[in-house]
């Protein structure tokens, strides 16, 4: 693991974007393209505002996404789909973006999906941290068995709870009961992972995911095996690992 601490959200974004920047460009350097994976929420404001100013050939990139409520229109203000056509799609001309649709036909969705991220590497994955140390969807007890690349879910009520906090939805029960998710172990495929984590909200988290062994009770932990993992805290998420770092 590599870990960077920085002062401020917007601090920590910035020095995130530029790490990601050089990954993408040395992979499209050297394989004449690159393919990563982003993620979404309030702890991914300020890194995608600066992700999206580096100089980065975009017309050689392909985007796929972590996860997204099931049943959940694009128009609802908590659609990742939304989200990242307004904070991302809209600012670069990526080659290619495969969102994850929750409405519709669900089985071809997966089909699709899983054939898609599975045809190649991924060369980056952006794979934040919930506060219940989630990764993607996969709330704890968390799956680190299975190989399907995107699977449904079923969200706990810590994840409820969380996206009601950050206001998404009104209420716990507004939140959708599941999920399209990316697997743990299709996260673990990614080349390089950087977790971009601010906010107080994220220190008990952090602190479990750095003291505690391998557990899917805490997903984040899993991070801890793979041998590029870089994460990026500010003062207020790591208040409670200074003494151990």
């Amino acid at each position: 693991m590599n870990l960077t601490i920085s002062e401020t959200a917007d601090q920590l974004g910035l020095e995130a974007a530029i790490v990601c920047r050089d990954i993408v460009q040395d992979a499209i350097k050297r394989q004449g393209e690159a393919r990563i994976v982003l993620s979404t929420g309030a702890s991914q404001f300020e890194f995608l505002s600066h992700f999206v100013k580096q100089d980065i050939e975009w017309d050689k990139v392909d985007m796929f996404h972590l996860d997204e409520y099931v049943g959940l229109p694009e128009s609802h203000p908590a659609s990742f789909r939304k989200y990242l056509k307004e904070r991302f799609l809209s600012h670069v001309p990526v080659r290619k973006a495969w969102l994850v649709d929750g409405e519709g036909d669900l089985a071809e969705t997966l089909n699709e999906l899983n054939e898609a991220i599975s045809a190649k590497p991924i060369d980056l994955g952006l794979i934040g941290i919930g506060e219940n140390a989630h990764i993607a969807f996969n709330d704890p007890p968390a799956n680190f068995d299975t190989e399907e690349p995107y699977r449904i879910v079923t969200l706990d009520d810590a994840c409820k709870r969380q996206q009601v906090r950050e206001g998404w939805f009104p209420t716990v029960d507004d939140v959708p009961a599941q999920a399209i998710s990316m697997s743990v172990r299709q996260i673990l495929r990614c080349r390089h992972i950087v977790s971009v984590v601010p906010l107080s909200t994220k220190a008990d988290a952090i602190f479990n995911t750095f003291m505690g062994e391998v557990d899917p009770n805490v997903p984040a932990t899993i991070l801890k095996t793979h041998p590029s993992w870089r994460l990026f805290l500010d003062k207020e998420s790591a208040a409670k690992v200074y003494h151990w770092v």
